[in-house]
């Protein structure tokens, strides 16, 4: 089965391998980062929080992993879980170290 946004349900759940895919399963990658890049994502809240439904089973809302998409691409708005929007350089956006993007001081 492919994944892709149009393929996820509207609302629902999707475990990590369903959001980052798993290559042995045979699960295509929805958002194509390792396991250890999403957790430090979540944990400085670049991508969004996960929910507990039982103490082995970690889940993302569908809603969730739609708008991070959705909103993830370079054309200035605002963003949820403070993704970075793609460097241009005739915005008034620059790359930090520290803190991933912030506006060129004037």
């Amino acid at each position: 089965m492919h994944h892709s946004i149009q393929n996820l349900p509207e609302t629902g759940f999707l475990r990590l391998p369903q959001i980052i895919g798993n290559q042995k399963a045979g699960i295509p990658p929805i958002i194509p980062i390792s396991r250890s890049s999403w957790w430090t994502g979540v944990k400085n809240g670049r991508f969004p929080k996960p929910l507990k439904l039982g103490p082995g089973t970690t889940v993302w809302r569908v809603e969730d992993i739609r708008a991070l998409i959705e909103n993830a691409g370079g054309d200035g708005e605002k963003r949820p879980w403070n993704l970075p929007i793609p460097f241009d350089s005739t915005s008034d956006v620059e790359p930090s170290r520290s803190r991933g993007f912030e506006r060129k001081s004037s």
